[in-house]
């Protein structure tokens, strides 16, 4: 699934090969369940790939997930042949060996490769480089340019005197008309980059099709480089069904219903002065008219018709329906997929400082002792994250897509909603976020971003987003468990009322199921834990750098935030890395954090006890 899914190039044993579509699997496969991702995704179902093989009850010929070598081109180490190996040369379970050699070394595969961007792949023209600087008479004299895609005089050299790429070449050992030898060479130095040539318009697993123009510019590339492959996932938590409203609609409905002009309304129904008291109760609550409708609908016993302002199923945002779930006033009863109980800081009762000060700040710990999320790919794209969507069926005929299914557990921590919202008002936050928002509209991953973020990225996004990096990052020291192994999930929409984060195990291995993690959310490891995150965020190792930067990563969409002190694994975030800013956590010189004052609390406690001297 990631990262070697559709599409992606993967080396083993010192062997290349591309995955293929899912349009050549077998059709023995495992069905994974999730009905609310595939409405969002539009397709029929999902389907993971065939268990690998167990010596003791599977069969050794069972047919498994399809790769195709890749590069064709591949070279021996000891007499320096460039071989093109083809398909019907290859041999179940024997890698490709060298012929010439009395040793049949193994060949290695050619270390560069061939995209653009509509997400193609294909091998280099060796032939054609090795020929390039020559003029076209002295290019076609050559005895294989009629067969260049097979050529067998070519060879891959490397200089004794010389140093990088420019001490490797490829050079033709063919003959020209008249027995002459053709001698064609060239060095490597500047074989990366945009190039020309003609792409062929199709990835290694599909057939060849003369017909097939691509036209985009071709970029030669290492065949182990990060912009080869950029996998598109989707995931969603399996969230059990309920018929109880978002705590979010309640508190908004009983707003209504508690309004001094509800009953007036509810009087003046039918007449000019109905639409007064609505737009009181409007101006007073921020209720839409759909939840007044319904409300008015349920007080007189009319029909209650559909909300004309939500969105479709289909077009819903995945983190909704886990967020209602988790805010729920009433926690869904447990399954074998979905367990969660309220949790607590135990600090309810506490007076002194910062523990006081902390709990004030935090709305609530939701402990997750079994989640089970499902991951699917719909695509890949090449050489940039906004290039050409190639589907994993890359027939186009299917409607399904690959997926996995992964269980863990996780901790779902919330913000108090008046402190949150008053900190979110705050001038001189309202500016700083407006800087980040003005270079993520600037970015190319504004949509991409969108689903994540809202229509319009929020203060308390950005806050819960990084404040779920620095707990990750503290949690690794705590509990042990590797940065790479948890994952992050923001709620973070002001639109759907959400104010919290979840950090949960995402390794599919025992780790992520022993209850480790879900024990660290508890009493009074949670609080502690809390405490030496804010204490390790206020200082970074590239301070004052990192701090009064106002814009680093990719695209500028950071502030305070850098691998010594923020950043993950990227597989361990929903948005690749970008949207963090420590400052908007402790604060800084421009701008309040949210824990600021948590933060002063426990320094100078810190001091009154070193000052004080042990009790």
């Amino acid at each position: 699934m990631l990262p070697f899914g559709v599409g992606a190039v993967l080396d083993v044993q010192g062997e290349s090969f591309v995955a293929a579509g899912i349009e050549t699997w077998p059709q023995l496969k495992t069905p994974v369940p999730s009905e609310r991702l595939a409405a969002r995704l539009g397709v029929l179902g999902f389907y993971a790939a065939p268990h690998t093989l167990n010596d003791r009850y599977d069969q050794p010929d069972r047919p498994g997930v399809p790769y195709v070598r890749f590069p064709g081109w591949l070279f021996c180490g000891s007499c320096r042949a460039m071989v093109r190996f083809l398909r019907e040369q290859e041999k179940p379970g024997e890698p490709p060996v060298c012929t010439s050699c009395s040793a049949a070394p193994r060949l290695t595969p050619m270390r560069f490769v061939r995209i653009c961007a509509d997400g193609h792949l294909d091998d280099v023209d060796w032939w054609y480089w090795a020929h390039s600087k020559l003029a076209p008479e002295l290019r076609a004299a050559c005895a294989e340019s009629q067969q260049a895609w097979k050529a067998g005089r070519l060879s891959f050299r490397v200089a004794d005197r010389a140093s990088g790429l420019e001490a490797l070449s490829v050079r033709c050992g063919a003959t020209r008309e008249g027995g002459t030898p053709c001698g064609a060479e060239r060095d490597l130095l500047d074989i990366l980059g945009p190039q020309g040539g003609h792409c062929p318009g199709r990835n290694p697993w599909q057939r060849p099709n003369g017909k097939a123009s691509c036209g985009q510019q071709v970029h030669i590339v290492q065949r182990t480089a990060g912009n080869v492959y950029y996998p598109v996932v989707f995931s969603a938590l399996d969230i059990p069904p309920t018929d109880e409203p978002p705590r979010a609609e309640k508190d908004l409905a009983d707003a209504v219903r508690g309004h001094g002009y509800w009953t007036n309304l509810l009087d003046a129904l039918g007449t000019s002065r109905a639409d007064s008291f609505r737009a009181f109760i409007k101006e007073d609550t921020d209720a839409p008219d759909s939840v007044i409708d319904q409300l008015i609908a349920e007080a007189t016993g009319a029909p209650a018709s559909p909300p004309a302002d939500r969105p479709e199923p289909a077009k819903l945002d995945l983190s909704r329906d886990e967020w209602y779930a988790f805010d729920a006033v009433e926690l869904p009863e447990p399954t074998a997929e979905f367990a969660v109980r309220r949790g607590g800081l135990g600090l309810a009762s506490e007076t002194e400082e910062p523990w006081a000060a902390l709990d004030a700040h935090i709305g609530g710990v939701v402990l997750a002792d079994r989640l089970r999320e499902v991951r699917a790919l719909t695509g890949f794209r090449r050489h940039s994250p906004h290039g050409t969507l190639v589907r994993a069926d890359t027939s186009g005929r299917l409607r399904w897509l690959p997926a996995t299914e992964v269980y863990g557990e996780g901790i779902v921590l919330t913000l108090d909603e008046q402190r949150l919202t008053a900190w979110e008002n705050d001038p001189r936050v309202q500016a700083h976020v407006h800087g980040v928002r003005t270079d993520l509209d600037a970015s190319f991953r504004d949509e991409q971003l969108a689903e994540t973020v809202g229509s319009d990225l929020s203060p308390r996004f950005l806050l819960l987003h990084t404040l779920a990096h620095l707990l990750i990052r503290q949690l690794s020291f705590d509990s042990g468990y590797t940065t790479a192994s948890l994952r992050e999930r923001v709620y973070g929409r002001p639109e759907y009322g959400q104010r919290g984060l979840l950090i949960y195990t995402a390794a599919g291995d025992a780790e992520g199921t022993l209850g480790g993690l879900v024990r660290q959310g508890e009493a009074p490891h949670f609080a502690e834990t809390l405490v030496r995150m804010l204490e390790a965020a206020a200082w970074c190792s590239a301070d004052p750098l990192c701090a009064e930067h106002t814009g680093q990563g990719f695209g500028n969409l950071n502030r305070a935030a850098c691998h010594a002190c923020t950043l993950l694994p990227e597989t361990s975030c929903q948005t690749g890395n970008t949207l963090l800013d420590r400052a908007l956590v402790v604060g800084s010189a421009r701008v309040p954090g949210y824990f600021t004052d948590v933060l002063t609390a426990s320094r100078e406690s810190a001091a009154a006890t070193v000052l004080g001297g042990p009790a």
